[in-house]
């Protein structure tokens, strides 16, 4: 199990505890982390869940796959950062996860 704190435009913190093998998508969703969208429920077939990874997390969250790269075209203001949060598996290595949600999804 890993605590993640999902970090709105407006700075309000909601942090969840999230079990292993899930997504931070499905973590957001679950937990009614207001800012994900997550209209395709998680088959990275939108970018509606889209997220930026805190920078302290980068390397650990690694880069995304091809699949999401180009749906990551359709994100509103992608960033270095950028991430689909349904492509993001939850492990105790990710435990202390930060990430930012977007003013608005794609």
């Amino acid at each position: 199990m890993a605590k993640i704190t999902y970090i709105s435009s407006d700075g309000k913190e909601f942090v969840v505890d999230a079990k292993n093998g899930s997504t931070v998508m499905e973590n957001a969703v679950k937990n009614s982390v207001p800012g994900i969208e997550a209209e395709c429920g998680g088959a990275c077939a939108c970018a509606t869940c889209h997220v930026y990874v805190d920078d302290a997390w980068t390397e650990k969250v690694g880069s995304p796959e091809a699949m999401e790269e180009d749906m990551l075209d359709f994100a509103f203001e992608m960033k270095e950062t950028s991430r689909l949060s349904c492509q993001v598996t939850v492990s105790d290595e990710l435990d202390g996860l930060i990430v930012h949600i977007p003013s608005q999804q794609a």
